[in-house]
């Protein structure tokens, strides 16, 4: 079954800083959709300066699974989009939100919390060594039990989340810090997966075991049925049962 993928990046970084222009020449959704390239994935692909912020309804109502990746213009991206996926999302799209885009809009708002957390950028990075704490995921299969980026962007505890549904991934940084780096959630029909490696300034999303996790994430967030019950406000005007002593006689 074909699984139809739309990656959405910001793509500011890209425009402004020539450091990450030469790491992602064709952009970071560039990167991810060079990676996960797959006869089961239809992939395309939108940023925050396409017309109507790159995902028109014509694109959220075509996607089973959507990526998201943001970082410097999260309050650019309008409340009607996050109002239009946020709904895409409870009625069972898939949502992969990538490393910055713990902070977009959009996934505070189905989280409920800030998603605020504990961070360190420096020019050489951190070694980020990711351990696999359920093996028995959909999203690890086929992992190692832990794997390594050689230069990330630390994140650490404590992170404002509400409790994972499910923890796939824990961080370990060469400063010592431990970050939950792999969590899912489910917000009405629709499956939500967390992965934070993948800053712009580091090849993160060039890594084969990278793409290995999102590509897993893809087919795991995909709702393999439409028929499921759509919960809706709704005004019952007569209750399904009546007191003996209110029944007509």
């Amino acid at each position: 079954m074909t699984i139809k993928v739309t990656i959405w990046n910001e793509g500011r970084h890209e425009q402004l800083h020539k450091e990450v222009q030469e790491i992602y020449p064709d952009r970071i959704d560039g990167a991810i959709e060079a990676g996960i390239a797959h006869p089961d994935f239809e992939i395309r692909r939108g940023t925050l300066d396409d017309p109507d912020e790159g995902l028109p309804d014509s694109v959220l109502d075509d996607t089973d699974v959507l990526l998201w990746w943001g970082h410097m213009a999260h309050d650019d991206v309008s409340d009607g989009l996050i109002d239009r996926v946020q709904q895409r999302v409870l009625k069972g799209m898939g949502l992969l939100v990538l490393h910055s885009g713990h902070h977009s809009k959009l996934f505070r708002r189905l989280m409920g919390t800030n998603a605020n957390l504990s961070w360190r950028e420096t020019p050489d990075g951190d070694l980020e060594r990711v351990w696999v704490v359920n093996p028995s995921h959909p999203i690890a299969e086929g992992l190692p039990p832990y794997f390594e980026v050689n230069a990330s962007e630390m994140y650490g505890e404590p992170f404002d989340i509400p409790q994972p549904d499910e923890l796939v991934f824990i961080s370990w940084y060469s400063g010592g810090e431990v970050f939950r780096s792999g969590c899912t959630f489910q917000r009405g029909r629709g499956r939500i997966f967390f992965f934070s490696p993948g800053h712009e300034t580091y090849p993160i999303y060039h890594d084969k075991i990278v793409h290995k996790v999102i590509s897993n994430g893809i087919r795991w967030a995909r709702q393999k049925h439409t028929d499921g019950r759509i919960l809706e406000n709704w005004h019952r005007a007569e209750p399904l049962h009546c007191r003996p002593d209110k029944a007509k006689a």
